[in-house]
C-alpha cells in the first residue's frame, strides 16, 4: 500500500471512505475525524465500512515533531499481528505553532496512512 494523503477539510466532523490495504489486508476503511471542543483536539476513528468492525476508536491527532510519531503503533496486534500500517500527522511548512491541529487549521497538516515503516525498510 502506498502512502495515502487523507483529503481533509476544516469541517468539525468528517467521514472518509478509502479503499486501503495496510500490510496486505484490503478493506474499505471508514475514517472519521472529529473536533471535540472540551479537550480542544481532533480525534480519529477507523472502522471497516462493510463489516462495521471498529479498529481504532477516537485516538487524538498528535503530530510528529523531531521524530515520527506513528499513531497506529499501538494497533500492531490487529490482523494477527500485521497491524493497520502506519499513520502520521505532519505539520506542513516550517511554522511550528500550533504543534497539533486546532479547530480551524486541520488543512495546515498532512495526514498520511500507509504500510509500517519498519516493514517497508524505513520509508
Amino acid at each position: 500500500m502506498d502512502y495515502l494523503i487523507l483529503p481533509v477539510t476544516p469541517d468539525p466532523y468528517q467521514v472518509l471512505y478509502l479503499p486501503v490495504s495496510p500490510e496486505g489486508h484490503a478493506f474499505l476503511a471508514k475514517v472519521e475525524l472529529r473536533w471535540l471542543g472540551a479537550p480542544g483536539r481532533w480525534f480519529l476513528s477507523v472502522s471497516d465500512a462493510v463489516t462495521g468492525e471498529l479498529y481504532v476508536n477516537q485516538i487524538p491527532l498528535i503530530c510528529s515533531r523531531e521524530t515520527l510519531n506513528d499513531l497506529f503503533e499501538p494497533f500492531r496486534w490487529r490482523f494477527q499481528g500485521d497491524g493497520l500500517g502506519s499513520f502520521f500527522c505532519l505539520r506542513q511548512g516550517e511554522k511550528a505553532d500550533p504543534a497539533d491541529p486546532e479547530r480551524h487549521n486541520l488543512t495546515d497538516f498532512t495526514l498520511l496512512w500507509g504500510n509500517q515503516l519498519a516493514a517497508s525498510g524505513g520509508g
